[in-house]
């Protein structure tokens, strides 16, 4: 949507994603942070266990120390803009910072991506080659999963904001969103945008549907090698290491899909927040809990205080 017709100049981007209410910016302002230091505070706490506890020094905390440093960048892209709209109720978002904050996004989508395949590949091999499980995950293997993931996604994500760079806009652009994602851009466009079309249907080839049916993959090995342990505790302690990887996966790939095929506008805008924040804020929630390395070495580290002040 554009307020004048005049497409020649660089255009400024207007996020129009909530009222502009002062009671509902406080409220906002307040969930947004709250969400934000929880998301920062406990993947930062994931990142120093993995490094001071050798304990750790093994290849899935290896994986998910990746994600938590990307979760980190991912959210720091996204929330403290949202958090200066809140506070000083100026909603306009610049060209430049747009396409920053797009290819962000895209990067750390198709990031998050890979690296749940690499963890996935990790739990394939830790279930069922357990005997070779060391000599197949070993440090080098694991720099190999996650380098790729990390540098073609920086890459590939950059043909996103080239071509959205060269599609015409409004000179004032209302984003009904609460931040600069490709959805949101490609409809502002006053551009043919079929080319753009191909290369995104391309891109999720690549991102999305790739990945998954490595990780579907993965889980049928799996789940084909739990059920020929004869014991149900045995079992049970198999799949337990494998719960927590699959449930992010569910909770990543469940809300993005949700959010690409939702219609309403109220809709995209709760499920684009949930897809922002719901995953970055429970990978540290679901890996602590339900791990017992994470809840040890917390336990250690808070041991060894207490020694020390005694």
């Amino acid at each position: 949507m554009g307020v004048r017709s005049n497409v020649t100049s660089e255009p400024r981007f207007f996020i129009f994603a909530f009222s502009t209410s002062e009671n509902q910016r406080l409220i906002i302002l307040t969930v947004v942070l709250v969400i934000y230091l929880v998301i920062l505070s406990g993947n930062l706490l994931i990142l120093a266990l993995i490094c001071l506890e050798p304990r750790l020094h093994t290849p899935m905390y290896f994986f998910l120390c990746n994600l938590s440093t990307l979760d980190i960048m991912y959210v720091s892209t996204v929330l403290p803009k949202l958090i200066y709209v809140c506070h000083t109720g100026d909603h306009v978002v610049s060209y430049i910072s747009c396409l920053t904050q797009l290819y962000f996004s895209a990067a750390s989508g198709s990031i998050e991506s890979y690296l749940m395949t690499s963890m996935a590949i990790d739990r394939y091999v830790a279930v069922c080659f357990p005997l070779h499980y060391s000599l197949i995950m070993s440090k080098k293997v694991c720099v190999l999963l996650a380098f790729p993931a990390w540098f073609v996604s920086l890459v590939n994500a950059s043909i996103l904001p080239y071509f959205a760079n060269n599609l015409t806009y409004f000179d004032l652009v209302v984003v009904k969103s609460f931040y600069c994602e490709l959805k949101t851009i490609t409809n502002a466009s006053t551009s043919d945008i079929s080319s753009l079309k191909t290369i995104i249907t391309i891109s999720i080839i690549y991102i999305a549907v790739f990945p998954s049916c490595l990780i579907l993959a993965s889980y049928i090995r799996i789940i084909n090698t739990i059920l020929k342990i004869k014991s149900s505790a045995g079992r049970w302690k198999t799949f337990s290491s494998c719960s927590s990887h699959l449930t992010i996966v569910v909770l990543f790939y469940g809300s993005a899909i949700i959010f690409y095929l939702s219609q309403s506008h109220e809709q995209e805008i709760i499920l684009s927040f949930m897809f922002v924040t719901l995953v970055p804020m429970l990978n540290p929630l679901v890996f602590s809990l339900r791990n017992r390395d994470i809840t040890q070495a917390i336990r250690r580290r808070i041991d060894r205080r207490v020694t020390r002040q005694v």
